[in-house]
């Protein structure tokens, strides 16, 4: 997919999203971006803790393809 194409989307997802903890942590992301500082270190505890747990489940093998994602979400 093209780049473009990709900051398309997006943008009319984030234009839709209303989850604040999300919406918090693409901010972050954005300023520690501007700023040339590396986002972890912006990072609320609660949120360093759930990445945590994500890379043990993918190191544990609990994870789904995309394609299985898609075919359950009917994307």
């Amino acid at each position: 997919m093209e780049r473009d194409t990709i900051k398309l989307e997006l943008i009319e997802w984030l234009s839709k999203l209303d989850d604040e903890e999300t919406i918090q942590y693409l901010k972050i992301l954005k300023d520690s971006q501007a700023k040339g500082q590396n986002w972890w270190n912006d990072l609320t505890e609660n949120q360093k803790k759930h990445i945590e747990k994500g890379l043990k489940d993918i190191d544990a093998g609990r994870v789904k393809s995309h394609e299985d994602v898609k075919k359950k979400y009917e994307l």
